[in-house]
């Protein structure tokens, strides 16, 4: 889990992206102008920045050039001007990330994610255990008391892709994309068999249908 700072002065757009963080299991720290998102960084300290360009009394350019005083915490611009001026102020202030709004929840999520990963806050452990079955992401090998489980290397692929999301809806498209790339002629119900196959062989009540959308890793409340 981590700590998720969300400065964004739009009250709507701010639960929207709070709601969808806490769904997945994060801690998220609301802030809706500049001036209490740099408070809330003083006092939370947390382990990634959603930031609003245009907050008020504080800019968020203002905000990140503050935060950069003394930390290297991830941040993400987020903001409804796109253009490459202000982008490239953005990236001169050492903004990791920006996008624009409108924006895809979905694509928020994933880039909060990699930048969560690529700061070492949320980093896969080499083992995990589901129940009585402990499955060894490094090794592709799974146990249970009976002794190993017939995994195929594609099976703990797409469970470790799960886990890593838990919480966030994937499509099967999506799917498909990470683990087998855009030009593989796999078709969206390989998916199915593969996520039946796991939920049979390791007895996962954890991964859960979202009807008409795609599947995720349920997080336990």
């Amino acid at each position: 889990m981590a700590t998720i700072l969300i400065a964004e002065d739009d009250s709507k757009t701010s639960e929207a992206i709070c709601e969808y963080m806490r769904s997945a299991g994060h801690k998220t720290i609301p802030a809706f102008d500049g001036a209490e998102a740099l408070r809330r960084f003083q006092e939370e300290t947390p382990d990634l920045v959603v930031l609003d360009i245009m907050l008020p009394k504080i800019t968020g350019l203002a905000v990140l050039h503050e935060i950069r005083r003394t930390s290297f915490v991830p941040v993400l611009m987020l903001t409804a001007i796109g253009d490459e001026y202000t982008q490239v102020q953005s990236f001169d202030e050492q903004a990791d990330d920006y996008i624009t709004k409108p924006f895809s929840m979905v694509l928020l999520g994933k880039r909060i994610m990699a930048l969560l990963r690529r700061s070492g806050k949320n980093v896969m452990p080499d083992t995990m255990t589901f129940g009585d079955v402990t499955v060894d992401f490094s090794g592709y090998t799974a146990r249970d008391q009976e002794g190993k489980i017939e995994l195929t290397p594609k099976e703990i692929d797409l469970l470790r892709l799960f886990v890593e999301y838990k919480g966030f809806v994937l499509t099967r498209n999506q799917i498909l994309d990470e683990l087998w790339g855009d030009d593989n002629p796999i078709i969206d119900r390989t998916v199915d068999t593969y996520v039946k196959n796991l939920r049979k062989k390791l007895r996962l009540g954890c991964l859960v249908t979202v009807k008409g959308i795609g599947y995720k890793f349920e997080v336990s409340q």
